[in-house]
């Protein structure tokens, strides 16, 4: 057994787990960071502009998280029972079925999108210059979808053997090419003003120099897990072994972003402002789950790996640490953002309506992130035991109370945002609440334990 496989297994738990998840913080800190300038250089071209993005967010970060939380975490999990058990070739095998996983999903993502867009957007309270908008970013973003899927299955397999300094340094090097969005967004040079479309390409652009990246180091022989022709062998159990966390995480996802695109579309109702000041509050919503997947990648390769090893106490001791970490961070932000909303709304607009409902937001719902951030952190660590029943149906009972009880309220109470962000706020507590619950009472404890 290899050294970091040993580490994950018999080193102190709270020191292990950060400094696994260092490296993800600083990685993910930077991706935050660079999305954020990403929408402030989009405001500049006005509210239609914002709005068009801001309604692309929720399927675009759909295709995110289930590509890098969803079934990257089915891989990543795989590939750390995989080793933890000591079966390396195994593990090897397992990367060329991620690879066919996710060609084919992106395929799905990108014949959906382009095909329904218009009637998505539409539905989501897109109208005029807002839905053109939502178009032109959408249709460069999910042509591109091969390069999303490949750059987070990738680096998820490399996650998976405990190596999380190398996903982090791809994204902090590529980090530049994001940058130099404002060259395509307005122009520069010979390089003309391609408005919101050239942000897009901006974003293709990274994801495919960050996934020739990482391809190059699995064939190079220097990862733990190699690609090769003789790995090459397909085989449905290992399909299944990946499915079977990665296809409820799907749900999983699908559950968390339908949630977003059902009370986008309430909040659609109000008009253009309303949606533009909801769409950059609930970016800050969003921005949690990669800040999350900093400690949840960690616990996903330690919990994964200790399960595999045949330790689910100490596995469940990891899940805890994490969980609270991730909590307290998370929690921290929602009161900055409930405390001063101007200093992150300010970034995007300077719109008073836009501004007032965007406050209006995180006053109500920021304070529910740290229950938001918990859930997320015992999902991740599910994803690692491969049991998420629990982590479903905690996202199930979100969905129905926020879009159901979102409906409800506007139906009582008449036309009222901030009745509508009370019952999001309710619905994250919730969330985070039945899972936590669940598993302190053994949701995934298996009978006998060793």
């Amino acid at each position: 057994m290899d050294t970091r496989t040993r580490r994950l297994l018999e080193g102190p738990i709270a020191p292990t787990l950060l400094a696994l998840a260092a490296p993800n913080v600083v990685m993910l800190v930077a991706q935050v960071a660079i999305s954020v300038l990403e929408a402030y250089f989009v405001g500049w071209l006005g509210a239609d502009a914002l709005a068009g993005v801001s309604v692309t967010f929720p399927l675009v970060m759909l295709m995110q998280t289930m590509s890098a939380g969803g079934m990257g975490g089915g891989v990543a999990s795989a590939i750390a029972r995989a080793l933890g058990a000591g079966r390396a070739a195994e593990a090897s095998r397992l990367v060329g079925h991620a690879i066919v996983i996710a060609l084919t999903m992106a395929a799905a993502f990108t014949i959906v999108v382009l095909a329904g867009g218009r009637a998505i957007y539409g539905a989501m309270g897109a109208q005029g210059g807002a839905l053109e908008a939502a178009l032109a970013y959408s249709n460069v973003i999910f042509t591109g979808a091969a390069a999303v899927w490949l750059f987070n299955t990738l680096a998820s397999v490399i996650r998976g053997t405990g190596n999380m300094v190398l996903p982090a340094a791809v994204v902090l090097g590529a980090g530049p090419v994001l940058l130099a969005s404002p060259a395509l967004i307005f122009g520069w040079g010979p390089i003309p003003a391609l408005g919101v479309t050239g942000a897009a390409l901006a974003v293709i652009a990274y994801y495919t120099a960050g996934a020739l990246v990482f391809f190059a180091f699995i064939v190079s022989g220097r990862s733990l897990v190699r690609l090769s022709g003789e790995t090459l062998r397909f085989e449905r159990r290992l399909f299944r072994d990946i499915l079977r966390v990665g296809a409820p995480s799907l749900v999983n996802n699908v559950q968390t972003n339908l949630t977003v695109v059902l009370l986008t579309a309430l909040v659609g109702s109000f008009g253009t402002f309303a949606l533009a000041g909801y769409g950059v509050g609930v970016r800050l919503e969003y921005l949690q789950i990669p800040l999350v997947f900093g400690f949840g990648s960690a616990l996903v390769t330690m919990v994964g790996t200790n399960i595999g090893a045949g330790q689910p106490k100490r596995a469940r001791r990891v899940a805890w640490t994490g969980a609270a970490l991730a909590a307290g961070v998370t929690e921290l932000i929602g009161l900055s953002a409930a405390l001063f909303p101007s200093h992150w709304l300010g970034l995007f607009s300077a719109e008073p309506e836009v501004l007032q409902i965007g406050a209006t937001y995180l006053r109500i719902v920021g304070p529910a992130y740290g229950f938001f951030g918990l859930g997320l952190a015992f999902y991740f660590a599910s994803q690692g035991a491969g049991r998420l029943l629990w982590p479903l149906l905690a996202g199930l009972s979100r969905l129905v109370v926020a879009a159901g009880g979102g409906w409800i309220v506007l139906r009582l109470l008449g036309p009222s945002l901030a009745s509508v962000f009370v019952v999001m706020a309710l619905a994250l507590a919730l969330f985070g609440t039945v899972i936590s619950v669940a598993i302190y009472q053994g949701a995934w404890r298996p009978q006998r334990e060793s």
